[in-house]
Formats: structure tokens, sequence, C-alpha cells
């Protein structure tokens, strides 16, 4: 019975799948363009040979993604902007392939620790002050782990609007609001989070002081002990003893 439940998901998966790969020929081609209404359903089904249902399944899944929006009583357009990631973008993604939450720590330790690096080199004056407020916020709530939470996170997407390119910014506000649903459901569990204020601090000093090479090193530090401090508080898998090499 589990067997043919797992053939059922990976049967399910690969037609979504299979409508993500023709609505994107579709856009790549220029047979529709950003604005652009899709063709109707039972067309879009007929071509693919596949049921309305698994064509919805598909739709939904790139809605998710930000690249369609479906409009009640006119139909599915393509996105006239950029996607607009937001959590439920990898959790779509997650169901399909089975993503662990290490994977997504392990993801984030890559592309935030460089996102570090160039917010080191491209801060402004504005960014630097609002990242030492965010620090600031989270020593003042040591005492209530869920408020000390929402500047946390604010901090990090500071620091990633700071490094001033769109797509990683993106990126690391999906992965960041996936971390915050987990996070936000065992953050009553941490034993003390002075150690996290005071990472975030040295983070802060050296964007502020604009050494790449020091917001690098000290983001994966703290990377590292937070989702040692994660596992800790949960009872998901724990990550990996090693961590990947940084590029």
């Amino acid at each position: 019975m589990k067997t043919e439940q797992n053939q059922d998901i990976t049967g399910h998966s690969q037609l979504t799948m299979q409508v993500v790969e023709h609505v994107r020929a579709l856009i790549s081609s220029g047979q529709v363009k950003p604005g652009d209404r899709l063709p109707p359903e039972r067309d879009l089904a007929r071509q693919l040979k596949i049921s309305r249902s698994s064509l919805r399944a598909g739709i939904g899944f790139l809605s998710a993604m930000g690249v369609l929006k479906s409009r009640h009583g006119a139909g599915t357009f393509v996105s006239s902007g950029p996607p607009a990631l937001d959590s439920s973008s990898l959790s779509v993604l997650g169901v399909l392939h089975g993503f662990l939450p290490w994977q997504m720590f392990e993801a984030r330790l890559v592309l935030e620790s460089n996102v570090a690096a160039l917010a080191a080199e491209r801060a402004t004056d504005e960014h630097i002050a609002e990242l030492a407020e965010e620090v600031a916020e989270m020593y003042a709530a040591l005492d209530d782990p869920r408020e000390y939470l929402i500047h946390d996170v604010r901090f990090h997407r500071t620091i990633a609007r700071a490094a001033d390119n769109p797509i990683l910014g993106a990126l690391m506000e999906t992965i960041t609001a996936n971390l915050y649903d987990y996070r936000s459901k065992t953050v009553q569990n941490a034993q003390d989070l002075k150690e996290s204020a005071e990472m975030h601090r040295e983070i802060y000093r050296a964007i502020r002081s604009h050494n790449p090479q020091q917001a690098r090193q000290t983001m994966e530090q703290h990377l590292n002990l937070a989702r040692m401090a994660q596992a800790a508080e949960t009872t998901l898998p724990a990550p990996p003893a090693t961590a990947p090499p940084t590029p």
C-alpha cells in the first residue's frame, strides 16, 4: 500500500513538472509574454494529454512561485513583474522533492555567508543604522524569544537588501521565511539567546567596517551555531557534522 502511495505521489509530481516545463517553454519561446493570459485550461490539458486536475496542480505550483497569477472569472496570466518569492515557494518545492530542514540551513550557509560579504562592500549608512537598531532590539528581547526572533529576521533581511542584488535578495527572503516558520514553533525552547545576539553584533561590526572576509566568516560561524541551537530546540533531524566548503 505504501509503495502504491509513493508511486501516486511520484506520478503526480511528474505531471506537475510537465505543466511547469510546458509553461516555461511558452514563455521562453515568446508565445506568451508578461501580462498575457494563458490558453484556456481545456486547451492546455488537451495539448499535454493530462487531466484538468493535474493541469491545475501545475498552475497552482507556478502561482505559488509567483510566475502565474489567476484571476477569478478572467483566467490565468503570466506575472508582469519578477516573481515575488515567499514562504509558499519552497513549501511547494519541499513537498515535491522532500526538502529537509538541515538542507535549507545548508543552502542558507552557502548563500548568506556570501551575501554578508557583498553587504560589507555595498552597505549604505542607512543599512548600517538599521542593523545597529536591530542588534539593540535583540539585546532588549533576550527574555522574549518570539520578539527576539522578529528582530533576528529583520536583521538578516536588512543584510540581504544591503547586498544590493535582487536575485540573491529574493532567494534569501524565500529561505529565511521558511526557516522562520520552523523556528517560530521552537524558539520558546531557546536556552540562552545572548550568544546569538553577540554573533549578530559581530556580523554588524564586520559590515560597518566594510570587511567582506570578516563578514563572510562571522556569518558562517553564526549560521552553524544557529542550526545547532535549533536542533537542540526540536526533534527535527540534525544537520550533517561537516559544513560545505565556502565557494
